[in-house]
């Protein structure tokens, strides 16, 4: 099965279709951080390691917002940076396999870790064979769409992402330029309605353990039921798109930086279900494309440099095991021990390096072998004289 069309889309030149991106690898680290820090100020399980009340309840407040805009960043993100990759003559059982051996591998090996370390004394069969397979966001219940690694969820949306986009980008290419706006506008109001209909529809009770002041209901299917998080990955699509076309305004990144930390602040100010995802999106949209358009254009940003690539390659790793690493030393080597401004602040870094170190070990002890031994199929043995030849797949395109 062969996705239909050419990726670069209608009305756009080559050239653009083929600029790499590095400075939205820089940029994925910078949201990595900010899920690693919202899990930090959590006190149940006990990550924030503040002793003073008002260092414990600051800390909490800064970054209450930072996971939810994270992973929108992330959603959309993806289906920005398959759009702009995909090559014509790529296959849907070729993309597939890459995808499945970029994510699986990291999530099985932190899967295991955490097992082994805590996960196994306290999570039912029920639970952790759904995680092991990536599909526990599509369950209801708490004990099982947030078990063993948490923010593992997040792949269960990536994987319906991966599982459609085959599907998805004929149609969102044969999209015309003019109607592209609406279409994002589009994904956009559908956002809107998942998160009205979760507030006026779902049960009010019973209560999300987090204290999060909204149902288990409501925040299950408002924010991890992976089928609603598609209408972020086709935006991402979309804007993909738009800049490809040159339909999308030059921006600067400063300003769309600053209009982020507007969203955030709004998203502090609304109802909680809707800063999950409504009040930062289109801040979150406006940086991806903005970041993007300076590499078309060749810009030089501080997201390039060799610090921020090796963060940004890192930063999967580093997302899949900040969980583990914190709930283990804060639990298991620091007996939930709480400390002093200065050691607590000590202790967030010595934690942040650990998951960089960790992620690293990810990057090059798993990652990166594995998508060498095996993303590619293996060659074919050599054909009779006069045999057919076979159509080789395409290089891996679909990063």
């Amino acid at each position: 099965m062969t996705p239909p069309s050419p990726i670069a889309a209608p009305g756009t030149a080559p050239g653009p279709s083929r600029a790499k991106l590095p400075s939205l690898t820089g940029l994925r680290f910078i949201a990595a951080a900010l899920v690693f820090f919202f899990h930090a100020t959590f006190s149940d399980p006990p990550m924030n390691p503040f002793a003073d009340q008002a260092w414990e309840e600051g800390f909490r407040w800064l970054f209450s917002k930072a996971g939810w805009m994270g992973v929108s960043f992330f959603f959309v993100l993806s289906g920005f940076v398959l759009t702009w990759s995909a090559k014509p003559g790529d296959t849907a059982t070729g993309f597939w396999r890459r995808r499945l051996l970029k994510i699986f591998p990291n999530h099985i090996v932190m899967w295991a870790l955490a097992m082994v370390l805590f996960a196994g004394a306290m999570t039912p069969l029920s639970a952790w064979l759904p995680n092991l397979f990536l599909v526990h966001s599509w369950f209801p219940q708490h004990e099982t769409f947030i078990s063993v690694n948490p923010p593992s969820w997040s792949l269960c949306s990536e994987l319906l992402f991966y599982l459609l986009f085959p599907f998805l980008i004929g149609p969102v290419l044969r999209i015309r330029e003019r109607a592209l706006w609406g279409w994002a506008a589009a994904m956009v109001v559908c956002m809107v309605a998942v998160q009205l209909a979760t507030d006026f529809l779902l049960p009010q009770n019973p209560p999300t353990p987090e204290g999060f002041g909204i149902s288990l209901w409501e925040f299950w299917f408002g924010y991890n039921f992976p089928p609603v998080r598609m209408f972020e990955f086709v935006l991402g699509m979309l804007l993909a798109r738009l800049v490809l076309a040159g339909a999308f305004p030059r921006v600067r990144i400063l300003p769309a930086a600053l209009l982020c930390l507007a969203g955030y602040a709004a998203a502090m100010a609304v109802p909680f279900l809707y800063g999950l995802n409504v009040a930062t999106i289109i801040p979150v949209s406006l940086l991806i494309c903005a970041v993007a358009r300076a590499d078309v254009d060749g810009a030089p940003t501080v997201l390039r440099g060799r610090t921020m690539q090796w963060l940004g390659e890192v930063s999967f790793g580093f997302y899949l095991a900040q969980y583990v690493v914190m709930y283990y030393g804060r639990t298991a080597l620091m007996d939930e021990r709480l400390f002093a401004p200065l050691p607590g602040v000590l202790v967030l870094l010595g934690f942040f390096l650990a998951t960089l170190l960790v992620g690293r070990l990810l990057l090059v002890c798993v990652e990166r072998p594995v998508m060498r031994r095996w993303s590619r199929p293996r060659p074919r043995l050599p054909q009779a004289p006069g045999a057919p030849a076979e159509e080789r797949e395409p290089a891996p395109a679909l990063r």
